[in-house]
């Protein structure tokens, strides 16, 4: 750091288990890649290429060479996943994350209908390849979940074989564990960390207002997705208690 602040609450180093930033891509140029390196590479854990932008982008090779050198993994966004398993071609999905080096992969139901048994074996399947981070709610804002699921799912998820599992929330932060105004659903959330350890979580928090309701609840060490890339820093800063949000939490 640039100077020396006292009692600032103790910030998890890289590579780390939990206190993880996961920034989306949704797009970015070479260019804003090796800027976004230059400037926060230091607080990125780990970037999703969102949904399936990936199949779009022009510049896929370069902009993965240019996160791994800088020891960022990346991973595809679990609607691609979805895609390919939809037209069920989840051989040609493995051949995709070696053909790209991939250590990471997500495994998701958000957007079509999946047996859940059949997801665990899938979650297990993927688990022998890459670290599988698994994802549950779903896109589908209609579609509520009953706490107990969540629950279900999640450990179900974990003992087939996932790393962690992530909290649906989508880019916006309006469904799975937000309602649609982005308004945490608080006894949700509470009930999940009841049973599944935080440090195994990643909860999708991309609104400034999530984030902090998260840090004041679970610690600076909370496990945050699907952070645009010009929020790292000012997220670090709302985990260390410097940002007027959190300001007095860490005191």
């Amino acid at each position: 750091m640039n100077y020396t602040l006292k009692s600032l609450p103790e910030r998890t180093a890289k590579p780390r288990e939990s206190g993880y930033t996961m920034v989306m891509d949704k797009g970015l140029s070479l260019r804003q890649v090796e800027d976004l390196i230059e400037t926060t590479g230091e607080v990125i854990d780990i970037v999703k290429f969102g949904w399936a932008t990936s199949y779009v982008t022009p510049t896929l090779p370069e902009k993965i060479k240019l996160y791994q050198e800088a020891n960022i993994p990346v991973y595809f966004g679990g609607t691609l996943f979805e895609a390919f398993y939809i037209r069920e071609q989840l051989d040609d999905y493995k051949r995709v994350l070696e053909k790209y080096n991939l250590e990471h992969c997500e495994v998701s139901d958000g957007s079509v209908s999946m047996d859940h048994d059949h997801k665990c074996e899938l979650v297990s399947e993927f688990s022998k390849l890459v670290t599988v981070l698994s994802e549950v709610g779903s896109k589908d804002a209609s579609k509520i979940i009953p706490p107990y699921k969540w629950i279900e799912q999640m450990q179900t998820e974990l003992d087939a074989g996932a790393w962690k599992v992530i909290g649906e929330a989508r880019e916006g932060g309006n469904v799975g564990l937000f309602r649609d105004s982005g308004e945490v659903r608080q006894g949700l959330v509470e009930e999940i960390l009841t049973k599944i350890p935080t440090e195994k979580i990643i909860w999708e928090a991309p609104q400034k207002a999530q984030q902090v309701w998260f840090i004041k609840l679970c610690g600076a060490n909370v496990n945050l997705g699907n952070i645009a890339p010009n929020e790292a820093i000012p997220l670090e800063t709302i985990r260390l208690g410097l940002r007027g949000d959190t300001f007095d939490h860490f005191l």
